[in-house]
């Protein structure tokens, strides 16, 4: 018998697992698995200009098997030092795998060097290399980096494996995808990185619209979009005008290579120069799709602009001048002088705004919401039950705390609460019933840390992070 849940059957706001005697979060996985190795693109991304962007290796192609054990991977916090984060953590579905903060947390509260990359439409980079300064080769690769981290997740290889070898509902997985339950890094990369690649967005209003036009070059209008989506369109493409095709291009909106786009460098020693030791690879990093960027702020490698607004206004005023900048970047573009000055775009306010219109037409709600790369772990009870519950909107603050939080969850107060302060192994450390719709519970007696704050209704539940500090 499979130790993961399969497909529980609800019962009220209750699922009841009669078999399952563990007792915390392990994954609901369907019965079938879902459908990760072909999904069915639309004509406009399923051409060969498209396909000859995809980095996937020959030696790992996406399985159905392989993605499953990958998604649970990237959402088990097993994977970190101290079992409190995982991919995930920084890498949110309803943010597009990317994180809200300008620096992630790591295990241990540590900040990340770097924002967090979104992962929309990852294998279609045609150099195959990961990370703002692309120091991995390939996203096989990539995907071991931040669980060795040492802000990020700490662990070593050798313990990663050992630990996972001792989780009831690995095992299964490991066989599923590649034909016995042995854990190694080599599998544990493979299905991470089948996963990443199968997160494919194709569904945003931009995908409907070029849907509704002939093939071939997209025409400068599409049916679907306001007049000023269009115009936003129209400047984005225009090599007179915008000119943003010319490094994000084709339907997937992606450059093929790292470059320098003209920011104000902090510090010589970061990009791809930090790697290569190149001078002229020196301000210059690799770029993901714009697919969904909307979701994705901050925005640049380090987080410095926290609106879309602030990154069109970069280019259209803020490009700064540099040996290494992208020639497209330049008076004259790629046909123009090689140090030349940095061309600005000088748009008037409604272009500007024209442009962010657009750009927000790339975002997928489809994506962010496709069960196939949710979250599927669930916590078990010592009963037994799987709590599975709509999500209870809750405003927790202040998070970090001190000491006391404060948990505003907009209902009447005649409804019951049921408030559990759970830690990172799944023990219940502080509980409370409350009926107000504001409550302010006590953290002091806590260690410093990171915590599960679980909210518990008729109207759902909710459940959180927060820190204690």
């Amino acid at each position: 018998m499979k130790l993961y849940l399969s497909y529980l059957i609800p019962l009220g706001f209750i699922l009841i697992a009669a078999t399952f005697k563990t007792t915390g979060w392990v994954p609901d996985l369907p019965a079938s698995m879902y459908n990760y190795a072909n999904i069915t693109l639309p004509q406009h991304l399923n051409n060969q200009p498209i396909q000859n962007l995809d980095n996937t290796p020959a030696e790992n192609p996406i399985t159905d098997a392989g993605a499953t054990l990958g998604r649970v991977l990237f959402y088990d916090r097993e994977v970190s030092y101290n079992r409190s984060i995982a991919c995930g953590s920084c890498h949110l579905q309803e943010l597009a795998f990317t994180d809200s903060a300008q620096f992630s947390v790591g295990f241990e509260s540590g900040l990340t060097g770097r924002n967090s990359m979104g992962l929309s439409n990852a294998r279609f980079y045609p150099n195959g290399a990961f990370f703002w300064d692309e120091r991995a080769i390939s996203l096989e690769h990539q995907v071991l980096l931040p669980i060795q981290d040492e802000v990020e997740m700490g662990m070593s290889l050798d313990t990663l494996e050992l630990r996972l070898q001792s989780v009831s509902y690995y095992p299964q997985l490991f066989e599923d995808a590649f034909g016995s339950p042995m854990v190694t890094r080599e599998r544990i990369s493979e299905a991470l990185a089948q996963f990443v690649r199968s997160m494919v967005s194709y569904q945003s209003p931009y995908d409907v619209g070029r849907a509704m036009v002939p093939p071939g070059p997209a025409p400068d209008s599409f049916p679907n979009f306001s007049a000023l989506e269009n115009l936003g369109m129209q400047i984005f493409r225009d090599p007179a005008r915008g000119a943003c095709g010319t490094c994000h291009a084709t339907d997937m909106f992606v450059q093929v290579d790292a470059r320098n786009n003209g920011l104000e460098l902090v510090s010589v020693d970061s990009g791809l120069y930090a790697v290569t030791g190149q001078l002229n690879d020196v301000g210059k990093f690799k770029a993901p799709s714009l697919r969904n960027i909307a979701l994705g702020g901050p925005f640049m490698h380090d987080g410095r602009f926290q609106t879309l607004e602030e990154v069109v206004e970069h280019y259209n005023s803020g490009v700064q001048a540099h040996p290494n900048l992208a020639p497209q970047l330049r008076q004259g573009g790629p046909g123009g002088p090689p140090n030349g000055p940095p061309r600005l775009l000088n748009l008037s306010d409604t272009e500007k705004e024209a442009l962010v219109a657009f750009m927000h037409t790339l975002t997928d709600t489809f994506f962010t919401t496709d069960v196939r790369w949710s979250d599927p772990f669930i916590f078990v009870n010592n009963t037994g039950l799987a709590e599975r519950l709509p999500q209870l909107a809750a405003n927790v603050y202040p998070n970090p705390t001190t000491d006391r939080l404060m948990i505003e969850t907009g209902l009447d107060g005649f409804n019951p609460l049921s408030i559990q302060v759970v830690d990172i192994k799944g023990r219940i450390l502080q509980q409370y019933e409350s009926m107000p719709a504001q409550v302010e519970i006590d953290l002091t007696g806590l260690p410093d840390g990171m915590y599960l704050l679980h909210l518990i209704s008729l109207e759902g539940q909710s459940m959180q992070k927060i820190w204690k500090q």
